[in-house]
């Protein structure tokens, strides 16, 4: 009798780290359900077996379908209502179905199951639902004490999660990412992070502007290297399940070396002359961390799973700069 392979289900398979994570699974030869609201591209070289759902999981049923026989579920979704989505309006009620609403109706669709093991959950958690830290290297000691809406409800689906692994109906796991950024040659959504907002301004011709005088330090990680922290967390949940792991380089770079390298590498692919970097007063929404240096100790992950970044931050930039050089990103949503 032929043995079916594990059926991961990628939920937000259409976004920035989703579409990573799907491009990464589609590597091995796994079965895929990738759910989305939006198209979401196959790979073409994809050695798994990948079926793909157009869901909106907010609405009623959905959720359940969606993971219905799943033996693992990557938690990839996110509520964009602006440029990024981490600047959230307190209180809003969008914001908190995504994150918190949805993460109660996966449960609770798993809940309902009865196999052994239960099915395991991966959660796309960050660092900052810590809180600003008196320390610039973060290892996952730290206490939650989360200021932002957005924070606060990353921390209250990682709640959720965890009651639900210490009540054995999941295996769940966090995965707290440090700051992502980056393109690679297949890349089929939209980064909005500082570092492709950033090279998308030099690509225009505008310069780079920071809110402080550029020594602020951030622990940068390409999406591709996050795509992989959840393939070898899959392989390791026997260990990892019940608790939330620090993902990260454990190396940061000041933003106006990191800007810099950008203006000087988009100039180099475009032929065009240097976008200057240049100091602005903040904005009235800036917040203390946007002034804080962060470093990702990451140890603990990598003993557990063997996983390393293999993405430098030379290569990452590159790679970035070259695809919002070439008009590649123009085709991405």
């Amino acid at each position: 009798m032929t043995v079916k392979s594990p059926l991961i289900v990628v939920l937000g398979a259409a976004g920035f780290v989703g579409s990573a994570v799907l491009r990464e699974l589609a590597r091995h030869p796994v079965r895929i359900r990738a759910v989305s609201r939006r198209p979401c591209p196959v790979p073409e070289d994809a050695r798994a077996e990948i079926e793909v759902i157009s869901a909106d999981l907010t609405e009623p049923g959905r959720m359940a379908a969606a993971v219905q026989d799943a033996d693992v579920v990557i938690h990839a979704l996110a509520y964009i209502a602006g440029a990024s989505t981490w600047r959230i309006t307190d209180g809003d009620e969008g914001a908190a179905r995504v994150h918190v609403g949805l993460m109660r109706d996966l449960l609770h669709a798993l809940g309902e199951r009865t196999v052994s093991p239960p099915p395991t959950v991966l959660f796309t958690g960050s660092v900052t639902a810590a809180g600003t830290a008196d320390k610039e290297v973060l290892d996952g000691s730290e206490p939650d004490r989360p200021k932002g809406y957005y924070e606060r409800l990353k921390l209250e689906a990682e709640r959720l999660l965890l009651e639900a692994d210490a009540a054995g109906t999941v295996r769940g796991a966090c995965l707290r990412l440090t700051t992502l950024y980056g393109y690679s040659p297949g890349s089929t959504a939209r980064d909005k992070g500082i570092v492709s907002t950033m090279t998308r301004r030099a690509v225009a011709g505008e310069p780079l502007t920071m809110w402080h005088d550029g020594s602020v330090r951030r622990d940068l990680l390409h999406v591709d290297d996050v795509a992989r922290a959840f393939w070898a967390a899959i392989a390791r949940m026997d260990v990892l399940h019940g608790k939330r792991w620090l993902i990260g380089t454990g190396r940061a770079a000041p933003l106006g070396e990191v800007f810099r390298q950008v203006a000087a590498l988009v100039a180099e692919q475009t032929g065009k002359e240097a976008v200057p970097v240049v100091c602005v007063e903040p904005p009235e929404y800036a917040e203390v961390s946007d002034f804080r240096s962060v470093t990702v100790d990451s140890a603990a992950f990598r003993a557990a799973t063997g996983w390393e970044p293999q993405v430098s931050l030379d290569e990452g930039l590159r790679l970035t700069t070259r695809f919002c050089s070439s008009g590649r990103e123009a085709g991405v949503s």
